[in-house]
């Protein structure tokens, strides 16, 4: 689901392409030094991590879960409680902590207590995996503290260059992929959120019409957390040789990437597309209103097409790389359920 609450087949769909071939993962290729390598992380399953926050109070109720939660990504007050609630809790820590150190860090340098900047967080993950569900679901959490009252969401759709700039670049099958994003007016804004600044714009993007919105902008006004949810928010930097870059992550306080087998991943990617052709799709104004009248075996097969020649790729090439440069990895089995939670040690 997009910002603007319009649902999308995937963050950034293409016109169906040939099936490309397949790409192999580089844990594949040599299972056993991804075996023997270091582990930076302390992993937790699902009941060591319920009981890390036996007390934290839960303030949210099913209708408010249900109001938020991606389409074909069930989520109930079991999962929220054993998995959101200890989450939200573990980032309050980190949250108070950031604060004492700029408090100290003020004091230090002699400088004027000024109004905190915002604490980012960075959520990563394959198309229909279930990360815009966790983002809006920290939103509503992180927004009941006490401390914490205002939390901005913004996807990375919204800097995806607008169809006529991918069409002229002949990006526009490769939308989703790291190059078909602003990556500098993404950096720009987090830059702007990072100093301070009040009223940053991030754009906004249609999952009905499929491009950016003209003249329409998420106003961003110093909250106390930004979540910025996209495919490819922990990419490294990109610059050519001899130069210096920085990369979107560099402005995140925490980040998050969401797991799952690939299988696991094809498949509510084609069961969310089977439900968006019996809705989404079938809008006047769809840029997809050519797959509503598919039967469930066309579009099924058509779902598997774009799965295998775009997203896959994409998730092999580009986003699961990054995985390791998160500072938390939520692993999901069936039904979207979180089985374990790895965290980078400090």
């Amino acid at each position: 689901m997009g910002h603007n609450g319009c649902v999308s087949i995937t963050e950034s769909p293409s016109p169906i392409p040939s099936p490309a071939s397949p790409t192999v993962s580089p844990d594949e290729q040599n299972p056993a030094a991804a075996r023997n390598a270091p582990n930076p992380y302390a992993r937790f399953d699902r009941r060591e991590w319920d009981r890390l926050a036996d007390r934290t109070p839960l303030p949210l109720t099913q209708e408010d879960i249900d109001r938020i939660a991606s389409l074909g990504d069930p989520i109930d007050m079991t999962e929220v409680d054993t998995i959101y609630r200890p989450l939200s809790a573990l980032l309050q820590l980190y949250i108070d902590g950031r604060r004492r150190t700029a408090a100290e860090r003020h004091a230090f340098l002699g400088e004027p207590e000024g109004h905190s900047t915002p604490f980012v967080i960075g959520i990563a993950g394959s198309v229909a995996v279930g990360k815009s569900t966790v983002a809006r679901l920290l939103q509503l959490l992180l927004s009941r503290w006490d401390s914490t009252p205002r939390v901005d969401l913004v996807t990375t759709d919204g800097f995806l260059y607008p169809n006529r700039i991918l069409q002229e670049r002949s990006l526009i099958a490769r939308k989703g992929f790291p190059e078909s994003y602003d990556r500098s007016a993404l950096i720009s804004f987090l830059a702007s959120v990072k100093a301070g600044n009040p009223h940053a714009k991030a754009p906004v993007y249609s999952h009905v019409t499929y491009d950016i919105v003209p003249d329409t902008y998420i106003d961003v006004d110093r909250p106390d957390i930004l979540i910025v949810e996209g495919l490819n928010v922990l990419q490294p930097p990109r610059s050519a040789p001899g130069s210096i870059s920085v990369a979107v992550s560099d402005y995140f306080d925490f980040s998050i990437y969401v797991d799952a087998d690939e299988k696991l991943i094809e498949q509510w990617y084609v069961d969310r597309f089977l439900k968006l052709r019996a809705t989404a799709f079938s809008r006047e104004d769809s840029y997809f209103k050519t797959y509503a009248s598919l039967t469930d075996d066309e579009a099924a097969s058509t779902a598997h097409v774009v799965w295998n020649a775009i997203n896959l790729p994409n998730l092999r090439e580009n986003i699961r790389p990054t995985r390791e440069r998160a500072t938390l990895i939520f692993t999901k089995g069936p039904d979207h359920r979180v089985e374990s939670l790895s965290i980078r040690k400090d």
